[in-house]
């Protein structure tokens, strides 16, 4: 396939917008011949009758988490996901996979590139070949150790616009800063000391795209990578893609233009492939890039969801969750969430401005430090810091160390479930699905908050605690992985089917999940994030004689409509 008259001139319009008549021309030139270059280039991906399904669970992993002495981390991933969780998860994203210098992956050296030290693109192709993968397109910054950050230091006339030199001297207090570090970095070049824009770090080195150059190599970025097996696509950091003086230079027109151009172009040579946008922003700006439901990203995370769902299980109250899952917008049957709870970086507290009241927000940064967590914090440019994201394992986040074993997995899971019984896709990092703890001795050696959740474990010791009935990650896993096995054969679960909340106490989350095409195929997700048992009377799923809880096995008779049960203390219930 490739561009028709009709997509020509939808991207010839965006780009117009954000460029001079000149560039625009220029860069429209180039993209049809990369799409012409990459058009035969696309591997054949399973075409499904919707985009999503209730049979897609992400697994979120680095390509090192697991580790066998003398063997590729990739092939070792692979090896160990075939193994344990195929196919009840059928989706990988596997964070950065390329050669870096910091941030875990997220400085990236060489874009087109697999990190020896993980192993080849062999490796990777071969993984797409049994799961859908979420590749990242870190597309904001790059290494200062790349090529072309130092081809622009050496003065090659190739990359002199590559990046956004900036005066210091300019007033900058209108601009979003995510960290609680300097937004410009002093460099010495081959024409002087630069100033050059680090929204991230000083390794971090910001794209210019005011440079059309710059478009066209990123946009070969992205088919390129769908030619090696990308079936989605993270947009990481994607608001801060445009800067402006004197705006926040983040959410900017031009960023959304330049993703609804990249969705246009990719569609037309790999319409299955999904682009979801990475943006730790509160929730009006997170689903603005939903663009109008069709014309922008497919997926956007669900930021919200993981500090809510800690602050009902930490308070026992349910009711700021519920009345956040009632507020949220219907997507559309091209559009959807991707549900998480936990992932390699923290838990974001932006999100919930607005949801919850900063008390709430300073008792919950409280209890995290209880729990052997840390918290990182953002420059707000007016000499004041504001907290960004809470630094802990989620299990532990959960769940004071004091509490007994069987406690931290049963409110863990209860905590899960809601996560599986959300409208969207659910997204699970390996640290959860394993029943992780808080990496102590990691944040020790590098410094760094957010290595307590980013453990490399060795193969051998975890199957040998995955095989111990005993220990906690069998209890977490083995529960973990039915949860999910059940949430795959019901269409009630299906990404877009719609979701009704219901305000039974402010101790239980409560959802209805309905088959948009065959509505008496309904679930009745319920979970106590309390410690005392709860009684419930309620509506039953549908007119039936009797339900059963998909959970336990358990029959429920239904009078006059009705069905009345006790949940446990962190019990969950899927009533259908």
């Amino acid at each position: 396939m490739a561009l028709n008259d009709h997509q020509i001139h939808e991207v010839e319009a965006k780009l117009q917008s954000i460029y001079d008549s000149k560039n625009a021309s220029y860069l429209m030139t180039e993209l049809l011949n990369l799409v012409d270059r990459y058009k035969d280039q696309v591997p054949d991906f399973y075409k499904k009758e919707s985009f999503v399904s209730e049979k897609d669970t992400v697994l979120i992993t680095y390509g090192d988490s697991v580790q066998e002495a003398g063997e590729a981390p990739l092939q070792t991933l692979h090896d160990f996901l075939n193994d344990h969780i195929k196919p009840v998860v059928n989706g990988v994203h596997i964070l950065p996979f390329y050669p870096y210098s910091s941030d875990d992956g997220f400085s990236v050296i060489d874009y087109f590139q697999v990190d020896p030290e993980l192993g080849e693109w062999k490796d990777i192709e071969a993984m797409s070949a049994n799961y859908d993968l979420m590749f990242d397109a870190v597309i904001n910054h790059i290494s200062a150790g790349s090529d072309w950050f130092q081809g622009y230091l050496k003065g090659d006339l190739a990359y002199r616009d590559y990046f956004i030199e900036a005066d210091p001297e300019a007033d900058y207090s209108k601009v979003t800063r995510p960290r609680a570090l300097p937004l410009l970095t002093k460099f010495e070049t081959a024409h002087g000391p630069k100033h050059i824009w680090t929204t991230f770090s000083e390794d971090q080195i910001d794209l210019n795209y005011k440079n059309p150059d710059v478009t066209v190599k990123i946009l070969e970025l992205l088919l390129f990578y769908i030619s090696k097996g990308a079936k989605m696509i993270r947009l990481d950091a994607i608001g801060f893609l445009w800067k402006e003086m004197g705006t926040t230079s983040i959410h900017l027109d031009q960023t959304h233009k330049m993703i609804q151009a990249f969705k246009i172009i990719i569609e037309s040579i790999a319409p299955e492939v999904i682009l979801i946008t990475e943006t730790n922003v509160p929730h009006k700006d997170n689903i603005s890039y939903f663009g109008s439901g069709y014309n922008e990203a497919a997926m956007v995370y669900q930021f919200p969801l993981p500090p809510l769902t800690l602050h009902a299980f930490l308070t026992g109250n349910a009711k700021q969750l519920s009345e956040w899952a009632d507020s949220l917008e219907e997507t559309t049957e091209e559009t959807t969430f991707f549900n998480f709870l936990a992932s390699h970086d923290g838990i974001g507290v932006r999100p919930v401005e607005g949801i919850l009241e900063s008390e709430e927000v300073e008792k919950m940064i409280e209890t995290v430090y209880e729990h052997g967590g840390k918290v990182s914090y953002k420059d707000n440019g007016n000499g004041r810091k504001s907290p960004y994201e809470l630094n802990i394992n989620y299990l532990d986040a959960l769940s004071h160390p004091e509490d007994e074993q069987e406690l931290k997995a049963a409110r863990f899971l209860a905590a899960q479930t809601i996560l599986l019984s959300m409208a969207g896709v659910p997204g699970i990092y390996i640290h959860s699905l394993f029943g992780s703890r808080n990496y102590h001795q990691g944040v020790e050696e590098t410094g760094r908050f957010r290595t307590i959740n980013r453990e490399k474990m060795d193969r051998q010791t975890l199957e040998k605690e995955l095989h111990d009935s005993e220990s906690l990650r069998y209890q977490v896993f083995s529960q973990f992985k039915r949860l999910i096995d059940l949430r795959t054969n019901e269409t009630a679960f299906h990404p877009n089917s719609p979701q009704e909340v219901l305000f039974l106490n402010d101790q239980v989350f409560a959802l209805r999940r309905t088959n948009k095409d065959h509505p008496n195929e309904q679930i009745l997700a319920l979970v106590n994030v309390s410690d005392k048992e709860q009684e419930i009377v309620t509506d039953a799923p549908a007119a039936q004689a009797a339900v059963k809880n998909l959970i336990t096995g358990q029959h429920l008779e239904v009078n006059n409509n009705k069905i009345k049960m006790r949940l446990k203390p962190y019990e969950a219930a899927w009533i259908k």
